[in-house]
């Protein structure tokens, strides 16, 4: 009797726990709220549309139902930078209702378009879907965000025009669509976003190579993470509207298809801390908008047809710690002085000359002085990388009296000797920002520029230990350097004559599947030569002379791909599928209709250059993941400048 007494005390007491704690459960969701129905539709459509399920989120919140609830109202989990909580939401609650503000799913894989939901999640002041697979043009219906503070869309393949709507998100601090596939121009109504601290734009629409860069913005700490999928589609001139733009504090602007001149109302940007601007095309200015910029801290100016002088006080700025101005047409000399945090410099193909200042010799420095005029003493051979003088502009070393007639080179890894016996020399000098390296011998050279931002470990240098079945010599193919702006190689010390140039490919870093990993794209360069034979229709004359038989549409279909890929608008350059395809015959190679890029890159087409029409020379370029290659130049005679069948079967492996 007893017992049973107790069975059921104690069974009671289990219901009234049980009820006790639904009480509670119910006690906190109201004094949370609840979400509206049309945000809890609209957001189970978007995960719906992007295969997004509960289980896909570490941190537990409820996307099937109540979503304001668990870790999205959580104050203990409110660092939704926190890389378990993605995909997440945060929401914002009085005690009534709860709506949405902030939506992550950062580099998930997301394939697909933008579904129309979601942008009727107006009350959303964060956003970032960086690092998907995401296509499509971007809604003019973004003007609905108009809470929006900080909104991510890059590492993308979104296409069309940027949405001239954006500038109705007048609350907008920080806005990146960099690497996508846009076209067209800057819309001028961002110039109304007077709020925005950071506007990278760089990266839409891919170059060949890089690029670009990742970043991501959570409950006010910003990170960013750039990843070097190079080069955008948004083209014409920096519209004037954005002089009001007075609080941006970061613009990285690089590698698009901008025309004009760096506007001079830049240096009314009181708060500018990082300007990154390349490329720009059909216009030249000076550094003097620069004048006592002292809140820099990066600076990177290449490829814009800035004419003058270095601004002789910008050793003073406190905190600028890098500075590229490669392949200007900037004169004088060096500054006198420099301050201790300026550790990264890139001054290379310019016409600066004169003697160096005594700071070059500090400890730590990146500096890369290629291909200008300087006067070289031999007391600067003891604190420079030695082999200076054989890469100034008119590359002085043996010019006279070449020794050598051929040379091959191991990208990234040690000195090996193929299955045919040709000796490829090691290539894993440690390389970094702005650096160049040439051999003891002075028999070729490799010039490197570029930072990966805000990597802690970067990789100069890649490995795989991927076994490649269609050549003999796999361990070729398993190293490759990266380098996030240039990456150049040289022959030094040759003889003039017809050179075989074979170039030999294997992708080991970017996979095939649609996800944003696969975005970046390959370039591999046949020289000023071939474009010259090329726009006289003589592509076939490439082919050695000694072969009987040969397939002449191969020729030239290699030929195409290759100016192809070089080319400098990004609508012009084909993905690396296509150009594989191409390649392989499946499809047509489309028609080359405009000189490749490296060829305004270049900026010495004259009779001082060492690569002449006799020697005929390739550049290979990797402005991100870089693939996997081999170059060798042989013996001088008639011979193919590339060999076609090699570059087929080895870059098949990438397919």
């Amino acid at each position: 009797m007893g017992g049973s007494a107790t069975l059921v005390l104690c069974a009671s007491l289990a219901f009234y726990y049980y009820v006790s704690l639904l009480g509670l459960v119910e006690l906190v969701r109201a004094q949370n709220g609840t979400t509206p129905a049309s945000e809890v539709s609209a957001l189970n459509s978007v995960f719906s549309q992007w295969g997004i399920s509960a289980t896909n989120s570490v941190t537990e919140w409820n996307i099937s139902g109540e979503p304001c609830s668990g870790g999205a109202v959580d104050s203990t989990s409110s660092e939704i930078s926190n890389g378990d909580y993605n995909p997440g939401i945060k929401c914002r609650c009085d005690g009534t209702t709860c709506t949405i503000i902030t939506l992550k799913v950062y580099a998930f894989s997301v394939v697909g378009g933008i579904p129309d939901e979601l942008w009727s999640l107006t009350n959303l002041s964060n956003l970032n879907l960086a690092q998907n697979y995401l296509t499509g043009p971007l809604s003019s219906s973004i003007a609905n965000l108009t809470q929006m503070q900080y909104m991510s869309l890059g590492i993308n393949s979104l296409s069309g025009e940027v949405p001239k709507e954006l500038g109705n998100l007048r609350n907008l601090i920080v806005l990146s669509f960099s690497s996508n596939n846009f076209s067209g121009p800057l819309p001028s109504e961002l110039g109304k976003l007077t709020k925005l601290q950071q506007l990278p734009i760089q990266c839409n629409l891919y170059k060949a190579g890089v690029a670009c860069r990742k970043w991501e913005h959570y409950t006010y700490k910003i990170i960013h993470l750039h990843s070097y999928f190079d080069s955008s589609g948004v083209s014409g001139p920096i519209p004037p509207t954005y002089a009001a733009l007075q609080n941006l504090q970061t613009v990285w602007g690089s590698d698009n298809e901008l025309t004009g001149s760096i506007p001079e109302f830049l240096g009314n940007w009181s708060q500018l801390s990082d300007l990154m601007i390349s490329d720009l095309s059909n216009g030249s200015t000076s550094l003097e908008f620069l004048k006592d910029k002292t809140s820099l801290n990066t600076l990177i100016l290449r490829n814009n047809n800035i004419s003058g002088s270095i601004p002789s006080n910008i050793g003073d700025y406190p905190s600028l710690s890098l500075l590229f101005l490669g392949n200007n047409k900037l004169n004088g000399t060096l500054p006198a002085l420099r301050s201790t945090s300026l550790l990264n410099i890139d001054v290379s193909y310019n016409e600066l000359s004169g003697s160096f200042p005594s700071w070059i010799d500090g400890q730590g420095l990146q500096l890369n002085l290629v291909a200008n005029n300087f006067t070289i003493e031999s007391a600067n051979n003891s604190v420079l990388p030695l082999g200076l003088s054989c890469l100034q502009s008119n590359f002085p070393c043996y010019r006279n009296s070449p020794i050598y007639s051929n040379f091959a080179i191991k990208c990234g890894g040690p000195q090996i000797t193929s299955s045919n016996q040709n000796v490829y020399e090691r290539d894993n000098e440690t390389l970094g920002p702005a650096t160049y390296y040439v051999t003891s011998t002075n028999r070729w050279a490799v010039s490197s520029v570029g930072r990966f931002i805000n990597s802690n470990d970067p990789q100069y240098l890649s490995f795989s230990s991927h076994q490649f079945t269609t050549t003999l010599d796999s361990e070729l193919f398993q190293t490759a350097r990266n380098s996030p702006g240039s990456l150049r190689y040289y022959g030094l010390g040759l003889e003039n004559g017809n050179y075989t140039v074979t170039l030999q490919f294997a992708e080991i870093v970017i996979p095939n599947p649609s996800t944003w990993q696969s975005l970046g794209r390959r370039v591999f360069d046949i020289y000023i030569q071939a474009w010259r034979l090329h726009e006289n229709d003589s592509k076939v004359e490439l082919v050695d002379a000694n072969l009987l038989e040969f397939d002449e549409e191969e020729v030239k279909r290699v030929i195409g791909v290759a100016l192809l890929c070089t080319q400098t608008s990004p609508q012009l350059r084909p993905s690396m599928s296509r150009a594989v395809a191409m390649l392989s015959g499946d499809i047509e190679v489309s028609d080359v209709t405009t000189r490749p890029g490296y060829l305004t890159d270049w900026k010495f087409d004259d009779t001082t250059n060492f690569m002449t029409i006799d020697t005929p020379n390739v550049e290979n370029e990797y402005n991100q993941f870089s693939s996997s290659s081999a170059t060798t130049a042989a013996d001088p005679g008639h011979s193919p400048i590339i060999a076609v069948h090699e570059v087929e079967e080895v870059i098949g492996e990438g397919r």
